[in-house]
C-alpha cells in the first residue's frame, strides 16, 4: 500500500466498511436460506399427511364386528352384519384379547386387525333365572318378554344373581356387564346387626318367648326331626311404637348366629339380616311392588340354599299388607298380599329363612297373613312397667358416667350405688298416680271413668330421650354455671321426666284406644268421650287460678 499515510488509513476504513456491507448481506442471504429449509420443511411434510390421507380415504372401508368365541390356531367367531362368520387373526392381535363381548376392526380381507373395548351401550334387562350350564340366564326386558342371552364380557366366570340389572347387547344376545340400581342396593342383604339382647331392656318375657320360637328349631333341629316339627316361617311383633320391636328383630338374626357359631354347628354359623321398610317397597305402577317381593325372597332363598339364616324384616307391616276390601286405600294390597302368601306357602321351600313383621297397628294386617303357619308365633311388646322401665334406665344411665359429688356421698361414693338409687327415684316419680301426672280421663257407656297416667304411655323410647335430655342438662349446667366437678345428679333426671311430659301433654297419644280398656279391664266396652288431663300449673303462675282441663269431642267409639 503506497501513499501518504492519511490515503491509506481512509483506504483501510473504506476496506473495513465494505467488509462490514458484505458481511451483514450475507448474514441476511442465510436467514432467507434457513427460512426456505424451513417452508420446504413444511410443505414436504404437509404433503407427506395429504398423501397418508389421500392413501387412507383410498383404503377399502373396515368392518365392525363382535367377538362370540375364540378357537385355536387363531380362527374366532364374530358376529358382523347380522351374520356370524369364522375370522382369521393378524399375527399382531394378542388372541388374549379376543374375549366374548368385545368389539374388533376387521379388514377388508375380513382378518382381525385390532381389538377393542366392551359394548357400553345397550337394553338393561332383569335377570329371571340362572340357566343350570351357568354360561345363560333367562331375562325379562322392557316389554316383559323373556329372553335367554350368553354371559360374556365382564360377566364371565360370575354368577348373575335374580333381580340383577344387566346390559345386554341386542344383536348378539350377550349379557355384558351388571348395572347396579337403587332398587337392588336397597335390598342388599345387610350384614348381622351389632345388637345383643343383654342391649334390650324392660322386655325379658318377650326376648325368652321369641327365643324359644326362633332359635330352638335350629339349634336342636334332630330334636324337631323326631317329633315332625318344622321351624316356624314368622313372627309378628306388634304393640305401640318406641317400645323394642325393631331391637328385637335384629338381636334375633344377630343371636342365631352367635348361638350356632357356639353350639359348633358351623356349616350353618352364617347369619343375615334383610331390612324392608314398608313404604319405600310400595311403587306406583302395577305389578312393581310384587316384583320387589319376589326379588327380596328370591334373594333370602339364594343365601339360605348355602345353609345360612335369613331373617327378612318386614317393619310398618300394615303399610303393605293391610285387609283386603278395606276400602280405606287405593285396594293395591288385593295383590300384595297374595304375593307374600304365594312367597310364605308357594312350592318353592322357605328353609332358613324367617320373616319377622313388626306393626303397632295389627288390627289393619290381613287376617290372611296372620293365621297358623305364616306368622306362627305372635308376641305383643308392651310398654314397660316400673320394673321394665328400671331395666331400660339401665342400658343408658351407667356407672361409668361423670356424676354429681353430692349425690356420690349420699351413697358412700359407690357410682353403681348412686346410679342404682338415682333410677329407682326417678322410675318412682315417673310412675306415681299422682295428680301431676294424670293425661286422660276416658268415660264409658255404663258410666264408669279411668284415669290413664303418664306411665300408661310410657315407651323405651321415651326413656331414653329422658336420659339425653338430663345428660345435655348435665352438659350446660358445667358450661353456664361452671359446676365442678361436673357430673348428672338426679335433679337432671327429675327435670327430664317434667319436660318429657310437658312436651308430650300437647301432642295426639300414641296409644290405641283399645289398649286403653285393656288396661283398665273394660275391653268391649264403649267410650262415650275422652278428656285431656293437663297438669295444673302452679296457681301463682296463673293468678292463683287453676287450668280447666281440655274437653275432646264424644268419640263413641265401641272397643
Amino acid at each position: 500500500m503506497s501513499g501518504s499515510p492519511e490515503a491509506n488509513a481512509r483506504e483501510l476504513i473504506q476496506l473495513r466498511q465494505t467488509i462490514e456491507t458484505i458481511e451483514r448481506q450475507n448474514s441476511a442471504t442465510s436467514g432467507k436460506n434457513l427460512a426456505l429449509v424451513a417452508a420446504l420443511k413444511e410443505a414436504r411434510e404437509q404433503i407427506a399427511k395429504d398423501k397418508e390421507a389421500m392413501d387412507r380415504l383410498a383404503l377399502p372401508p373396515s368392518a365392525f364386528g363382535t367377538v362370540l368365541e375364540f378357537r385355536e390356531d387363531d380362527v374366532v367367531d364374530i358376529q358382523t352384519g347380522g351374520r356370524k362368520l369364522r375370522v382369521a387373526v393378524s399375527p399382531s392381535v394378542d388372541p388374549a384379547e379376543l374375549i366374548p363381548g368385545r368389539e374388533v376392526i376387521l379388514n377388508e380381507a375380513l382378518h382381525v386387525i385390532e381389538v377393542l373395548d366392551f359394548e357400553r351401550l345397550g337394553e338393561v334387562v332383569i335377570v329371571k333365572e340362572v340357566l343350570a350350564d351357568g354360561k345363560r340366564v333367562l331375562v325379562t326386558g322392557h316389554a316383559d318378554e323373556d329372553t335367554v342371552v350368553s354371559l360374556a364380557g365382564l360377566l364371565i366366570g360370575c354368577k348373575p344373581r335374580v333381580g340383577d340389572s344387566l346390559l345386554i347387547d341386542s344383536r348378539t344376545k350377550q349379557a355384558l356387564e351388571v348395572i347396579p340400581k337403587t332398587e337392588v342396593n336397597d335390598l342388599e342383604l345387610e350384614e348381622l346387626p351389632d345388637i345383643d339382647y343383654a342391649d334390650i331392656g324392660g322386655l325379658a318375657p318377650q326376648i325368652e318367648a321369641i327365643r324359644d320360637a326362633v332359635e330352638l328349631p335350629y339349634l336342636y333341629p334332630e330334636l324337631f326331626s323326631e317329633y315332625k316339627l318344622r321351624p316356624p316361617k314368622g313372627v309378628l311383633l306388634y304393640g305401640p311404637p318406641g317400645c323394642g320391636k325393631t331391637l328385637i328383630a335384629k338381636a334375633v338374626a344377630s343371636g342365631l348366629g352367635r348361638r350356632m357359631a357356639a353350639e359348633g354347628n358351623a356349616a350353618s354359623a352364617s347369619a343375615f339380616f334383610i331390612n324392608v321398610k314398608g313404604p319405600e317397597l310400595l311403587n306406583k305402577y302395577v305389578g312393581e311392588t310384587e316384583r320387589r317381593i319376589r326379588l327380596i325372597f328370591a334373594r333370602a332363598r339364594e343365601k339360605a340354599s348355602a345353609g345360612n339364616i335369613v331373617v327378612i324384616f318386614f317393619d310398618e307391616m300394615e303399610s303393605l299388607f293391610r285387609t283386603r276390601g278395606s276400602g280405606v286405600s287405593s285396594d293395591v294390597e288385593t295383590t300384595i298380599v297374595p304375593q307374600l302368601l304365594a312367597e310364605m306357602d308357594g312350592v318353592e321351600d322357605l328353609k332358613n329363612v324367617l320373616v319377622i313383621g313388626a306393626s303397632n297397628r295389627e288390627d289393619m294386617i290381613d287376617p290372611a297373613i296372620l293365621r297358623p303357619g305364616r306368622l306362627d308365633v305372635k308376641i305383643k311388646v308392651e310398654r314397660p312397667d316400673a320394673e321394665g322401665a328400671e331395666d331400660i334406665f339401665t342400658k343408658y344411665l351407667t356407672a361409668d358416667l361423670p356424676l354429681r359429688k353430692t349425690d356420690l356421698a349420699e351413697n358412700n361414693n359407690d357410682p353403681a350405688a348412686t346410679v342404682a338409687a338415682i333410677i329407682r327415684t326417678t322410675v318412682q316419680h315417673m310412675y306415681a298416680e299422682t295428680a301431676e301426672n294424670r293425661f286422660l280421663e276416658v268415660t264409658y257407656a255404663n258410666g264408669d271413668k279411668d284415669i290413664q297416667y303418664f306411665k300408661d304411655f310410657s315407651s323405651g323410647a321415651m326413656i331414653q330421650n329422658i336420659v339425653d335430655r338430663a345428660k345435655k342438662m348435665a352438659i350446660k349446667d358445667f358450661l353456664e354455671l361452671k359446676l365442678k366437678p361436673k357430673g348428672l345428679s338426679l335433679d337432671h333426671l327429675e327435670q327430664a321426666v317434667r319436660d318429657e311430659f310437658k312436651e308430650n301433654e300437647d301432642l295426639p297419644n300414641t296409644t290405641n284406644p283399645d289398649d286403653w280398656a285393656r288396661i283398665s279391664g273394660k275391653k268391649g266396652e264403649r267410650i262415650v268421650y275422652i278428656r285431656t288431663l293437663v297438669p295444673n300449673k302452679k296457681k301463682e303462675e296463673q293468678g292463683g287460678k287453676e287450668i280447666p282441663p281440655t274437653v275432646n269431642v264424644p268419640t263413641g267409639q265401641y272397643l
